[in-house]
């Protein structure tokens, strides 16, 4: 699942084209049509599924019928910018990941790497983690920083940002399909 960022998911499925995740990818949904072309590239059924505060339960509804009908082991959030309800994090325990940047809670909403320029920040990074019905709470599977200086500017530090998210995501993505990644409580524990 994406929005309009497509950094992860390009690198999600570039890996997967060459064998290098063990991974099928039956679907690309997202709430906007800006990556459509994208999955189109790599042969991958888009489904759209626009989200509003009136439509919310109709496309989480829509969601659920996606998940069944494609029998749908894992969801990868790579970058959907829309918060799942509580019912369906619950009905996929263990089965749903998602990545962000590691700033939360400082910087959160809009441009949050460009909030980070503004303060002097000096490590960027990305958590990719189990979903849960608290936001962005779920347990942590993997993480990865960047020391970064005056010298990158606002673009720089979101480049630099989406490059770990990707990197994280698809680690997190592999350990997860091959069976590595152990739930202990609110914990994981990752095997080698």
């Amino acid at each position: 699942m994406v929005s309009k960022l497509g950094h992860c998911l390009n690198d999600l499925l570039f890996r997967w084209s060459t064998g290098s995740l063990n991974i099928e990818v039956p679907a690309v949904v997202s709430n906007h049509t800006d990556l459509a072309p994208l999955a189109a590239a790599y042969g991958i059924p888009f489904h759209h599924i626009p989200v509003t505060p009136d439509t919310k339960q109709q496309a989480d509804a829509r969601l659920r019928e996606l998940v069944g009908e494609l029998d749908i082991h894992l969801v990868v959030l790579a970058r959907y910018m829309q918060v799942l309800s509580d019912d369906f994090a619950l009905s996929l325990p263990d089965r749903i990941l998602n990545i962000h940047h590691s700033f939360l809670p400082s910087f959160k909403g809009a441009k949050p790497y460009h909030q980070a320029f503004a303060r002097g920040v000096k490590l960027v990074g990305a958590t990719a983690h189990f979903v849960t019905p608290e936001l962005d709470e779920g347990p942590i599977i993997e993480q990865d920083i960047l020391r970064v200086d005056h010298r990158l500017g606002p673009e720089e530090l979101v480049t630099a940002g989406q490059e770990i998210e990707s990197r994280v995501l698809t680690r997190a993505v592999r350990w997860r399909t091959d069976n590595r990644v152990l739930l202990n409580g609110d914990r994981t524990v990752v095997f080698s």
